[in-house]
């Protein structure tokens, strides 16, 4: 009996010694499985607060784990706490459940992005990142005027036009609208207070914001990138020489939903604080989204005697220094226009 006892005690204790070197084992390689129905990359969304327990789950029921103990086992058998950081993760395909655990505690999110294009204005803006995926909504276009009040800038500037930067910017799943703008108009502000100390000297601006509002107009009346500082010392000079600008932008900014696409005599002649026709100087607000390259030439004006310029009709503009010659170059370049006339060289 005796005998039998400690022969039983054996082939238990081999028993518990084969099943933890067997559970060892499955534990050692895991973590190198691959993820099942993980042919592609695919989506894994992690809540705030979400366990291991719950994360395991997660992963039966999308189908890439066959059992939710074994992976919740493991983790707890790594023998560190899974610090899951909340978001919406990218998953390669054939990921291991090794590379997945280091994918979800890395933070390292699935990246969307959205373009502020040079040029639009603050409201297209906004119309765009209505639209955009992924990105919670607090704003709509309607409320553009108010932006200063939203996003908390109001005491330094009562109208938004003009002050977000136009670029690319990358977001995570979730993303508050208001949160991407306040990145871009933070990124003008950088890129304002970097330019500006550069400029050159005896500029006409009183202050960063003139500068900006000239940056928009150069921005609205380029079709060719080079032209910028050109166009910005036609402008400059005109200032100088306290001459109006009489830039078809500001007037088409000022009119607003009345422009259809065609510029009249009539909108030349209404009176409106953006109509540079009929002001002098600068309009109140910048009339566009301006880049670098903008805000550039506004600061470092090309040298010159040309106070006019007119579209060639591909893209280009001529200059003139003369009203006389600036009217040749109007009659030959506007009142004929060639068929295949446009102002900028990407449009279609």
């Amino acid at each position: 009996m005796k005998k039998f006892f400690l022969w039983s005690t054996l082939l238990v204790t081999l028993l518990i010694m084969c099943v933890a070197v067997g559970g060892y084992l499955y534990l050692q390689g895991y973590g190198q499985k691959k993820l099942l129905n993980n042919q592609q990359t695919l989506n894994v969304n992690i809540p705030s607060g979400t366990s291991v327990r719950q994360l395991s789950q997660q992963l039966v029921s999308q189908g890439l784990v066959k059992e939710p103990w074994s992976f919740e086992v493991y983790v707890r058998y790594r023998g560190k706490a899974l610090q899951l950081k909340a978001g919406e993760y990218a998953v390669p395909a054939q990921s291991s459940i090794d590379e997945l655990i280091a994918l979800l505690v890395s933070g390292k999110t699935r990246q969307y992005t959205i373009t502020f294009v040079e040029g639009w204005t603050v409201r297209q803006a906004l119309e765009v990142l209505a639209q955009a995926p992924k990105i919670e909504h607090t704003i709509t276009p309607d409320q553009w005027q108010k932006l200063p009040e939203l996003l908390g800038f109001k005491s330094t500037y009562s109208h938004p036009e003009g002050l977000f930067f136009p670029d690319t910017y990358a977001y995570s799943a979730g993303t508050k609208d208001a949160a991407l703008l306040k990145r871009a108009y933070e990124k003008m502000e950088r890129t304002l207070a970097e330019e500006w100390p550069k400029r050159a000297q005896n500029l006409p601006y009183q202050n960063v914001y003139e500068a900006l509002i000239m940056a928009s107009i150069i921005e609205k009346e380029t079709g060719v990138p080079e032209e910028r500082p050109a166009i910005a010392g036609v402008f400059v000079r005109r200032l100088q020489k306290n001459m109006r600008l009489q830039t078809d932008p500001t007037v088409i900014y000022g009119i607003g939903e009345q422009y259809t696409g065609n510029i009249t005599r009539k909108h030349l002649q209404q009176d409106t604080p953006y109509n540079t026709y009929r002001i002098m100087g600068l309009p109140p607000t910048p009339i566009a989204l301006p880049g670098q390259l903008a805000i550039q030439a506004a600061l470092h004006p090309a040298p010159g005697n040309s106070l006019y310029f007119v579209a060639k009709g591909d893209g280009s503009h001529h200059f003139s220094s003369s009203l006389s010659e600036h009217n040749r170059a109007v009659r030959k370049y506007q009142l004929r226009r060639r068929q295949d006339y446009r102002s900028n060289p990407q449009a279609n």
